[in-house]
């Protein structure tokens, strides 16, 4: 396999990326400059010794706490709990959302092996018990694990004295019935609020 061969298959393993996308990745990266080429190396090859988890939210970090756990301008007493770290960022980016984050590192999916003692659903637990939150926000994905897990949360939590919530889900602003899904359709209409 000749070095053009190995970087469309490198580039093909990105998630999202077939090989259609990783050959005009690769013919692009071979039209840049070598300084380009040679800061996206360094930076693809330094990322795992300079990021890490955030030992208190789980999201990716160079500094420990993270800078959004150490922000105490954030409302301390909102906690929003995600299954990745990439949701933080999301939610962090639609600027609507001040308080703080818990990443659970998935969702729970038995049939590919991932039970409730794969995720950090105890330094969920011990947040709550020693913080001093008024509302944790279940901001799981919309998909029958994340349904599964944000039960699970609310199992979990019932003890405490947080007000548990979730995020809606339905048709989206601007969206047309004609073209929403069976799925969103039903979740709208079960989620219904009055008017």
């Amino acid at each position: 396999m000749n070095a053009l061969e190995n970087l469309i298959k490198q580039l093909s393993r990105l998630p999202g990326v077939g090989s259609k996308s990783a050959t005009r990745m690769a013919y692009h990266l071979l039209k840049c400059d070598s300084s380009y080429n040679e800061k996206l190396s360094e930076a693809i090859g330094t990322i795992k010794e300079k990021i890490h988890k955030c030992s208190i939210c789980g999201s990716y970090t160079e500094a420990d706490p993270c800078p959004l756990c150490s922000d105490p301008k954030r409302d301390q007493a909102l906690l929003c709990v995600v299954e990745q770290p990439q949701d933080v960022m999301t939610i962090v980016n639609s600027g609507i959302y001040n308080g703080l984050f818990h990443v659970l590192g998935g969702a729970i999916d038995p049939l590919n092996g991932i039970g409730p003692d794969d995720l950090s659903f105890k330094e969920l637990k011990d947040r709550i018990s020693n913080g001093n939150f008024k509302e944790v926000i279940i901001a799981t994905n919309p998909t029958e694990e994340g349904d599964t897990t944000a039960l699970y949360i609310r199992h979990i939590l019932s003890g405490s004295n947080v007000t548990v919530s979730r995020l809606a889900a339905g048709l989206p602003i601007g969206g047309d019935l004609e073209y929403a899904d069976r799925l969103t359709l039903a979740r709208s209409i079960k989620g219904r609020i009055s008017f």
